[in-house]
């Protein structure tokens, strides 16, 4: 059996494909189109000025990314998802807030999101092709070169804060994914922006990695430097870390829209190994094969054992100078990453005793 292609046809079919998306656990569906507008070119300009780091992908792929049809020849629409994870309580500010804990960013503290996400969009598809036919499709969760966030705002499913992440009125505490598709469904509204002259995102940043509305410099933000960032973090941004060893949430915590999410999310991504409330000299004794055991399945084992140990370091010199801390960072002196050695000795000079 062969699809109706024509637009009244497809048209017809969104809403059982959401009803059957939200069967699976996603929270919404959008339609949007291949054709990415001004997107990119304002990601040829951001990358121009050298914002994305040490990302070399990012370069490398290019304008692929604003162009759905050159990354799976063929496709004429993006059916974008989104999956709501488990928002923070008032431990996130609280966590913050205790220098000896550790904060890890909400999304990395449950199951890794890129599988769970990934086999739902497949099976949807799946779905699609049992009911209606075989077609064309391919799904993504961060995995190639998207731009997720511009083409879950032309699909309906929010609008672009100031701090670069999409956003919608409850809130932004959700994963984005996209299945590419060789079907022309006519692409829904986008969302009007209801940001207004609110920027409490740019303000709360703590290394102003934000440098105006939608304009991210990622070697300043924090999740670019604990997470993707391969080297040493810069000595003038390691004290503004804080004890954010995985990632960073300020911009989320203190978007007002924030507030009035209600979601459960999955169970999927609740908090595992105490990660919410975890202690930072604890952490930084976890041996490598401890790291690898207790963050199975988790998004944090990608950054490897050697930038576990460097981000506690930061934030181990970061907290008020005590002898379990000292002892803690002592008792990896010898350790044979010259990249930890590094950041264990700043972390160190920090805790020294006042004369």
């Amino acid at each position: 059996m062969a699809i109706d292609r024509s637009p009244a046809a497809l048209a017809a079919l969104k809403p059982v494909i959401r009803t059957w998306a939200r069967e699976l656990g996603l929270a919404d569906l959008g339609f949007a189109p291949v054709e990415l507008g001004e997107a990119e070119q304002r990601l040829m300009d951001w990358l121009a000025a050298g914002y994305h780091g040490n990302m070399d992908y990012m370069a490398r792929h290019g304008a692929t990314r604003a162009r759905p049809a050159e990354l799976l020849p063929g496709t004429l629409s993006v059916i974008t998802a989104r999956l709501d994870y488990p928002p923070p309580g008032p431990e996130a500010w609280a966590n913050l807030a205790a220098p000896l804990r550790a904060y890890v960013s909400r999304y990395a503290l449950g199951r890794d999101y890129h599988k769970p996400l990934r086999a739902r969009l497949k099976r949807l598809a799946q779905r699609m092709e049992r009911e209606w036919g075989p077609f064309a499709w391919r799904p993504f969760t961060d995995s190639a070169p998207v731009l997720e966030v511009e083409l879950a705002r032309l699909g309906g499913l929010g609008w672009e804060g100031k701090h670069s992440l999409l956003l919608n009125r409850s809130g932004s505490w959700f994963f984005l994914g996209e299945l590419y598709t060789a079907l022309p469904f006519p692409p829904d509204p986008p969302v009007e922006a209801h940001c207004g002259t609110c920027q409490a995102c740019l303000d709360i940043c703590p290394t102003r990695a934000i440098l105006g509305p939608g304009l991210v410099d990622a070697r300043r933000c924090i999740s670019y430097l604990t997470i993707e960032h391969p080297g040493p973090i810069p000595t003038d941004l390691r004290p503004l870390l804080g004890n954010r060893i995985y990632g960073c949430d300020d911009c989320q915590l203190a978007c007002p829209w924030n507030r009035f999410a209600r979601h459960e999310g999955l169970a999927d991504f609740r908090p595992v190994h105490g990660l919410d409330q975890a202690n930072l000299v604890d952490l930084f004794a976890w041996s490598e094969d401890e790291f690898l055991a207790r963050l199975e399945g988790s998004a944090i084992r990608r950054i490897g054992h050697e930038r576990w140990l460097r981000n506690i370091a930061v934030a181990l010199g970061n907290a008020p100078p005590s002898p379990a801390v000292r002892a803690s960072l002592e008792a990896r002196a010898d350790h044979p990453s010259a990249l930890v050695r590094e950041h264990l000795q700043w972390a160190l000079s920090r805790q020294a005793p006042p004369p």
